[in-house]
C-alpha cells in the first residue's frame, strides 16, 4: 500500500490540505499536504509528529521553530517535483528527528540551526532519480553552541540517464566546543549513464570537537546479482532486492510510515530500465 492510499483509508484526503492521523498507540500525527509557506512552532517540552507530503511541482518554504526541551519528528516526502527550502531552528535541549524521501526530480534544501546547548538532530534521507531527472538534496547543519550532537545519513540511487546530487555541510562555530557531528553520503549508480554527485564538507572553528564526514559512490554487487539470478530471479528483481536492502535502514527509521515509503520507492525502481 502506498502512502496516499493509506491516507485515504485513514480518512485524510490527499487532494486536500491534510488532517490528523490517530495511531494505534494513541499518538497523533499531523498531516500537511503541499505546504507553501508554513511556520511550525513546537513549544517548550512539547512533542509533535508531522508528516509532510509534496505532490505538486510548486515551491515550498518551511520553518520549524523548536523551543527548549521540545521534541519534533518530521517525515518529509516528495511525490512531485517540488523545490523545498526547509529550516529547523532548535533551542537548548531540543531533539529533532527528520526522515526525508526525495523522488520525481524534487529538490530538498535543509538548514539545521542548533541554537542552544545540548540540542540534537538526526536526519535520515533517501533520494531516488530515474529517466533524465536531476534529484538534489542539500543538508547544512550549523553548530552555534557547545555540547550539541548532529548525525546525518543520506543515501542516493540514480538510474538510467538521471543525476542524483547531495551537498552537505557541517559548520562548527568557535564557541561550539564539545560538538559531536557526523555526516555521511552513500550512493549507488545504476548503469553507465547515471551519475551521482556528492559533496559533504566540514567547516570547523572550535578545537574540542568530534566531527566526521564521508562519501561513497558505487555500483550494485554483481556477484550478489548473479547469485540471485541463478536462483530464478530476473535482473530487475535482483536489482530491486539489493536496492531495497541498501535504503531499508533509512526508510524504516519511521516505524509508522516505513512500509508505505518503501512501496513508493519500489514503484519507481520497477520503472528503471
Amino acid at each position: 500500500m502506498g502512502l496516499l492510499e493509506y491516507l485515504r483509508e485513514q480518512g485524510v484526503d490527499p487532494q486536500g490540505e491534510g488532517g490528523v492521523l490517530q495511531l494505534a498507540n494513541g499518538e497523533e500525527v499531523e498531516v500537511v499536504i503541499n505546504p507553501t509557506d508554513n511556520l511550525f512552532s513546537v513549544e517548550e517540552q512539547q512533542r509533535r509528529k508531522i508528516l509532510i507530503i509534496h505532490t505538486s511541482d510548486d515551491t515550498s518554504k518551511l520553518l520549524f521553530d523548536v523551543k527548549p526541551y521540545a521534541s519534533l519528528q518530521v517525515v518529509d516526502v516528495y511525490l512531485g517535483g517540488c523545490f523545498a527550502d526547509v529550516t529547523l531552528r532548535q533551542q537548548s535541549g531540543s531533539v529533532c528527528d527528520v526522515l526525508s524521501v526525495v523522488m520525481h526530480g524534487a529538490i530538498a534544501d535543509y538548514t539545521i540551526d542548533l541554537n542552544g546547548k545540548h540540542s540534537s538532530n538526526a536526519l535520515r534521507g533517501v533520494f531516488l532519480s530515474r529517466g533524465e531527472e536531476h534529484c538534489k538534496m542539500a543538508v547544512r547543519v550549523n553548530h552555534y553552541y557547545s555540547d550539541c550532537v548532529s548525525n546525518s545519513l543520506v543515501k542516493g540511487v540514480a538510474g538510467e540517464k538521471s543525476i542524483g546530487e547531495f551537498n552537505g555541510m557541517v559548520y562548527v562555530a568557535q564557541d561550539a566546543q564539545r560538538t559531536d557531528a557526523c555526516q555521511n553520503s552513500r550512493n549507488i549508480e545504476l548503469g553507465g549513464e547515471a551519475k551521482i554527485i556528492t559533496k559533504p564538507q566540514l567547516e570547523i572553528y572550535a578545537d574540542d570537537v568530534k566531527c566526521s564526514h564521508g562519501a561513497t559512490v558505487g555500483q550494485l554487487d554483481s556477484e550478489a546479482v548473479l547469485y540471485m539470478r541463478q536462483r530464478g530471479l530476473s535482473q530487475a528483481q535482483a536489482r530491486k532486492l539489493q536496492i531495497e536492502g541498501f535504503v531499508k535502514d533509512v526508510v524504516y527509521s519511521s516505524s509508522e510510515f516505513g512500509e508505505m515509503l518503501a512501496e513508493e520507492l519500489n514503484a519507481i525502481l520497477e520503472q528503471i530500465q
